[in-house]
């Protein structure tokens, strides 16, 4: 009776995930794939940073998955001349009072879509170093707790970089996962001028859950079980990125952290209340990738984060299989 019980709760979870899945495809024609890291991002209390070239649907897909959730939503646009007050919030004098108040900032909101956010200074990036890694905002030594959910979809454009600031490695490193939209087929977009042509396609849809949906979703990915030769095998493959010879920087600490979490919220989006190795396999560059720097030689040949992370996953022995 327990495990038929335990089994229905997954379903009900796998249920409500892929609810919100084909909600944002219904935008987002063609990225299955892409939709559900984005989710795993979401549901693993991760971040999301979506880089690719202009068009192909970055901040269609942010807003899309801000729709099909009944909760608060905001956007910055970065720009070199924002401060980081417009992000975080500042404490005003109210004369009527005779005090100071604070007025929060765009950072207050369950999910906040940072546009082209490598357009900011550094200074304005740090702003939000605290809100993703404590989720809280401190302002005059005060600290004000941010929600739950609470996720940063942050989109940059990789070819244009006149006028804009790269993202600091301990920034990089607080993004959960790093994806790349693509182009989509031949089919798909044809099947999107015949839908998007004719009206904007976030008009036609709405909610499917809400902030507390979400958070329940949040915590029972939490309790996925992720046996100890699961973890080994994370460290092992996180730890061979310190010491391959074509990688120079290799993934910190809270790399492997990332990578458990998310590994268990996929596991539970695939009706499973344990985790597998091919859940670490899936994750590995998108969650990696962005946290390594190769050496110069291996750049000139060609050989990117992603291209060693391949290799190391064919090196690094599977673990074995276990089930809780």
């Amino acid at each position: 009776m327990e495990q038929r019980e335990r089994s229905r709760d997954w379903e009900a979870f796998a249920a409500r995930f892929g609810a919100i899945e084909e909600n944002v495809e219904r935008v987002v024609r063609g990225k299955r794939d892409e939709i559900r890291l984005a989710m795993v991002a979401l549901v693993a209390e991760g971040h999301l940073l979506i880089e690719d070239v202009p068009g192909v649907g970055k901040t269609m897909l942010a807003k899309a998955m801000a729709r099909s959730i009944d909760c608060s939503f905001r956007r910055i646009q970065f720009t070199p001349d924002m401060l980081p007050t417009d992000i975080t919030g500042v404490n005003v004098f109210n004369q009527e009072h005779g005090d100071f108040e604070f007025r929060p900032g765009a950072v207050f909101a369950n999910i906040v879509l940072g546009d082209e956010i490598n357009r900011a200074s550094p200074k304005t990036q740090s702003a939000l170093l605290e809100c993703m890694e404590e989720r809280q905002v401190t302002i005059d030594a005060e600290t004000h707790p941010l929600g739950t959910p609470f996720m940063v979809i942050a989109t940059q454009n990789p070819v244009e970089h006149e006028g804009t600031y790269p993202l600091p490695e301990a920034q990089l490193d607080r993004f959960m996962l790093r994806l790349a939209i693509g182009y989509p087929s031949i089919e798909v977009e044809t099947d999107i001028l015949a839908t998007h042509g004719s009206g904007h396609p976030l008009d036609d849809i709405g909610p499917v859950t809400d902030a507390r949906g979400v958070a329940d979703l949040i915590v029972q990915a939490r309790s996925v079980h992720a046996a100890p030769a699961i973890r080994r095998y994370i460290v092992d493959v996180v730890e061979s990125t310190r010491r391959h010879q074509d990688i120079h920087l290799g993934a910190s600490p809270r790399a492997s952290i990332m990578l458990l979490r998310a590994s268990r919220a996929l596991a539970a989006a695939d009706e499973r209340d344990f985790v597998i190795p091919d859940d670490v396999k899936v994750l590995v560059v998108p969650t990696l990738a962005h946290r390594i720097i190769v050496t110069a030689d291996a750049a000139m040949t060609g050989r990117t984060p992603a291209v060693v992370l391949r290799d190391l996953l064919d090196e690094v022995p599977v673990a074995v299989s276990e089930s809780p």
